[in-house]
C-alpha cells in the first residue's frame, strides 16, 4: 500500500473531509460501479443510509449536500464552492437529481436520505450504504462506503481488509515508521523531503511533483487571503461571526505591539482563523491533512513565507514534502479521523506535520524534524472532537489557531535541541492510537459530549 503526499494534501471544500468531501467521493464511485455493473439508465431510485458519526452530525457538517453534489457527477477538487448552493437549491426545488448528468430521477430529502443515529456499521464510525432501485422498486445494487478521514473512502470490502488505497507501488524509500526515516536518513545521507520527493516521483516527475507542491502552497495562500478580507456570520445558526479580517485590519493599523515588537503570532491566528473560517462557509480548503484542521499548515507555511529571512521556494517544497510524510505515518499507523480517534487525530496530526515541515524549511538535522513531530503531537494528545451544534465552528477554528501556534513552538524546541529525545514519534503515534481507541464515543464528532453538549445554543 504506497500513499502520495497528494493523498494527504487534496483540494476540496468545506466544512468536513470525512463529513462533506469523503461522502461526496462515495456518491460519484457507488454510481460509477453502478453504471459499469448494472447501467445508470435503469436506476428510477436512490436510498441512502447515514450511519454512527454521519448519521448524528452529517446534516450539520453537510454530508447531505456533499452526497447530492457527488450523485450529480461533481467532484470536491473543480466543483465551484460558489455555485453550490445555486446546484443544491436546484435540486431540491425540482425534487429530482440528475445522476452523473445522464439520468434523472426523483429525490426528496425526508425520503432518500436516512441519518440513523443510532446505529453504526462495522468498519468504521463513518458509513454510508447506498441502494440504487430500478422498475416495481426492485433492488439493483447495493453498496457500502466509508470516510475514514481526511478525504479518504474505502468500500466495505477494502474497509474489512483495512486497506486504504489499492495502491501498490513500489517506492525507493519504504518509510512506514518514524525509525525507518531516521535510519534511511543516516543510511543514505539524506533529508525526510529529499526521500520523500525520490517517492513521489514513482508517479510523476520531480517537475511535476514541484509544480503540483507549489499549486497546493498557493491554494492555501489564496484562502488565507479570501478569508482574511472576508466578514459576516458563519452559517448554521450559532450566530459565530467571522474575526480574522477585523484583526488583520487592526495588525496593519498598529503593526506593532506595546514593546515595539511585530506580533508575529498573532499574524499566525489571523492566517489559521481565516482559513478555517472560509472552511466553515464551504469554500475551497486544502485538506492539511483534514478540513477540520486545515487552518494549520497553511498559517505555519504562511509564518515560514511572511517571517523567515531567507524563505525561499525551495523551502517551500520542502516544508509540504516532510509534512506530507509525517501525515502519512499518521494515516498508516494510527487515524486522521476526528469520529475514529478525537481531535487529536486531525489538530494533533496536523500540528505534529507543520511542525516537522517547520524544521525542514529552517534546515534541521532529520533528527530534529522527527523531534518537532514528536512534540506536536505529545501536547495535543487526548484532544477530544465535540463540536458545537456539529458544526465544523466551535472550537474547531480557534483550536487551528491553537494548533499553529504549537507548531511553530514545536519546531523551534526541536531546533534547539540535538535532536535527541526520550519520547520517540513511533511511541507517541501509537499512544495516540491508544487514546483514540479509549476515548468514548460522545467524544469523537458525535456532539454527544463535550462542550457540545455543555454549550447552550441559543
Amino acid at each position: 500500500m504506497a500513499i502520495s503526499v497528494f493523498d494527504i494534501f487534496k483540494v476540496g471544500i468545506g466544512p468536513s473531509s470525512s463529513h462533506t468531501v469523503g461522502p461526496m467521493r462515495a456518491a460519484r464511485q457507488f454510481l460509477l460501479k453502478l453504471s459499469t455493473a448494472a447501467g445508470l439508465e435503469h436506476v428510477r431510485g436512490l436510498d441512502i443510509g447515514l450511519f454512527g458519526s454521519l448519521g448524528l452530525t452529517g446534516r450539520a457538517h453537510g454530508t447531505d449536500t456533499g452526497i447530492l453534489l457527488g450523485l450529480a457527477g461533481h467532484e470536491p477538487e473543480t466543483v465551484d464552492p460558489d455555485r453550490i448552493a445555486a446546484y443544491v437549491h436546484t435540486m431540491r426545488t425540482d425534487r429530482s437529481i440528475v445522476l452523473l448528468g445522464r439520468n434523472r430521477i426523483p429525490f426528496e430529502d425526508s425520503v432518500n436520505f436516512t441519518f440513523h443515529r443510532d446505529q453504526s456499521l462495522p468498519h468504521h464510525p463513518n458509513g454510508m450504504r447506498f441502494t440504487a432501485r430500478g422498475d416495481e422498486d426492485r433492488e439493483i445494487m447495493q453498496g457500502e462506503y466509508y470516510s475514514v478521514g481526511g478525504g479518504f473512502v474505502v468500500d466495505a470490502r477494502r474497509a474489512e481488509n483495512d486497506e486504504l488505497t489499492a495502491d501498490n507501488t513500489a517506492l525507493p524509500y519504504t518509510i512506514t515508521s518514524g525509525r525507518d526515516f531516521l535510519a534511511l536518513g543516516s543510511q543514505h545521507g539524506k533529508s525526510l523531503s529529499e526521500m520523500t520527493l525520490a517517492n513521489e516521483t514513482s508517479w510523476r516527475t520531480e517537475s511535476e511533483v514541484r509544480t503540483r507542491l507549489g499549486g497546493i502552497a498557493d491554494i492555501m495562500h489564496t484562502c488565507i487571503e479570501r478569508g482574511s478580507k472576508s466578514t459576516g456570520t458563519l452559517p448554521g445558526g450559532l450566530g459565530v461571526v467571522r474575526r480574522a479580517a477585523a484583526i488583520a485590519r487592526e495588525l496593519i493599523e498598529v503593526p506593532e505591539d506595546a514593546s515595539g515588537l511585530p506580533p508575529t503570532m498573532e499574524w499566525v491566528n489571523v492566517f489559521a482563523l481565516a482559513v478555517n473560517e472560509e472552511n466553515a462557509c464551504g469554500g475551497r480548503v486544502v485538506t492539511a491533512p483534514t478540513n477540520g484542521a486545515a487552518g494549520i499548515v497553511p498559517a505555519v507555511l504562511e509564518y515560514y513565507r511572511r517571517f523567515v529571512r531567507n524563505a525561499s521556494d525551495e523551502g517551500i517544497v520542502r516544508f509540504l514534502l516532510a509534512a506530507g510524510a509525517v501525515g502519512i505515518l499518521y494515516k498508516e499507523n494510527a487515524s486522521i479521523s476526528g469520529a475514529e480517534v478525537g481531535c487529536q487525530g486531525e489538530v494533533g496530526v496536523a500540528c505534529s506535520m507543520a511542525a516537522a515541515g517547520l524544521a525542514e524549511a529552517l534546515g534541521a538535522t532529520i533528527e530534529q524534524v522527527e523531534n518537532a513531530a514528536e512534540i506536536g503531537m505529545e501536547h495535543n494528545l487526548g484532544l477530544t472532537c465535540d463540536p458545537v451544534g456539529g458544526l465544523v465552528q466551535i472550537p474547531c477554528i480557534e483550536r487551528n489557531a491553537m494548533g499553529a501556534v504549537k507548531a511553530i513552538n514545536a519546531a523551534r524546541l526541536a531546533i534547539r535541541g540535538t535532536g535527541k529525545h526520550r519520547v520517540s514519534l513511533d511511541e507517541v503515534i501509537k499512544t495516540m492510537r491508544e487514546t483514540g481507541a479509549d476515548m468514548q464515543t460522545k467524544y469523537k464528532e458525535s456532539a454527544l459530549g463535550g462542550l457540545a453538549v455543555n454549550v447552550i445554543e441559543c
